[in-house]
């Protein structure tokens, strides 16, 4: 028999639903989920309906995140040491500029910044360990050294480059690969006692829009299929599902449909009983539906996205323009509270 899978339908209007319940112990309500299955229709099922173990994973609060509550929703800025990242490569490419970009957005908002020594935009060509270790853990050094206010969390796919910065200061790892491209990046994390994110991906970044048209049999029930296997693999390595993140992986081989089904459902994930994590700043996907083409004028289109996935429960961001989506949360905080 085919498993089936449910999505909470979320309630963000200020007037209070009898007998709804609070998604995550966070900011969404519920009352009715999505029951999806395979080669069936959707059903909508009342949450008074199912037994308390089938709602646990969508009503437990999620547990901090390198230190970080997940009762609200969390900015995490993006800091690429790379030269060739789709936005802002070779921007941020020496410690003293990386640093002071990591300042800047923690000044503008950020709760935490992702450093990140390899580029994974699509046709990227893979770094070496070594040459990734360089880029990275002088700016980890630097930041310790100086203080940094806020976690700093490693994008990294390999467990010696992991080792590494978690040594440097590192207080995260978010692995793009969802440990199928290192799979003993998860026990280094687990040994540090670190939280980690697992994203889906399909194959590595120079093949995977290759792979996007045929890798999928339903894309929304394939990805969440496949980050609860990263998420079991995770934990049977060491590190508690309370640790660990999830993201979808949102143009990391999809198509525009994909990404899009991907949204519109996201809320699907909470089910895993883990944080969730989108990144969708300046993507292609924006662009594409906005005709902007300038990645770095994409802003607005990533703050709009991004709080579409706030309204569905989504407890963190990854972006770049930190003092807009600062702003467009807090607009939108504001009126959701009523």
């Amino acid at each position: 028999m085919e498993p089936d899978y449910l999505r909470p339908i979320p309630l963000t209007d200020p007037a209070a639903i009898a007998g709804s319940m609070r998604l995550a112990a966070g900011w969404v309500r519920f009352t009715h989920l999505e029951r999806l299955a395979r080669g069936a229709a959707p059903r909508i099922v009342a949450a008074a309906d199912l037994p308390p173990e089938v709602l646990a994973p969508f009503t437990a609060p999620r547990a901090p995140v390198a230190g970080l509550a997940l009762d609200a929703p969390r900015l995490m800025g993006i800091l690429n040491v790379t030269p060739d990242s789709f936005s802002d490569g070779g921007r941020h490419a020496g410690p003293d500029a990386a640093v002071a970009r990591a300042r800047e957005m923690l000044a503008e908002g950020a709760d935490l910044v992702d450093i990140g020594g390899e580029s994974t935009r699509p046709g990227a060509e893979p770094v070496s360990a070594e040459a990734e270790t360089a880029r990275v853990v002088p700016v980890l050094s630097a930041l310790r050294a100086t203080g940094f206010g806020a976690p700093v969390s490693l994008d990294t796919r390999k467990a010696g480059v992991a080792k590494a910065g978690l040594a440097a200061g590192a207080a995260m790892i978010n692995d793009v690969s969802g440990l199928r491209f290192d799979p003993e990046l998860a026990g280094v994390a687990a040994r540090a006692g670190a939280p980690l994110i697992v994203m889906h991906a399909l194959g590595t970044p120079e093949t995977m829009q290759a792979l996007a048209a045929t890798g999928y049999d339903d894309v929304l029930l394939d990805v969440y299929d496949a980050l609860a296997a990263a998420v079991a693999q995770a934990e049977a390595a060491g590190v508690p599902r309370a640790r660990i993140m999830v993201d979808p992986g949102i143009g990391f081989g999809k198509t525009q449909a994909q990404n899009l089904a991907l949204l519109r459902r996201i809320g699907l994930f909470h089910g895993l009983g883990c944080g969730i994590l989108l990144g969708v700043s300046r993507k292609g996907m924006i662009g594409a539906i906005s005709g902007e083409r300038d990645a770095a004028r994409r802003g607005p289109g990533s703050a709009a996205i991004g709080l579409w996935a706030v309204a569905q429960g989504i407890q963190m961001l990854r972006v770049h323009d930190i003092s807009l989506h600062k702003q467009a949360l807090a607009l939108w905080q504001d009126l959701a509270a009523g």
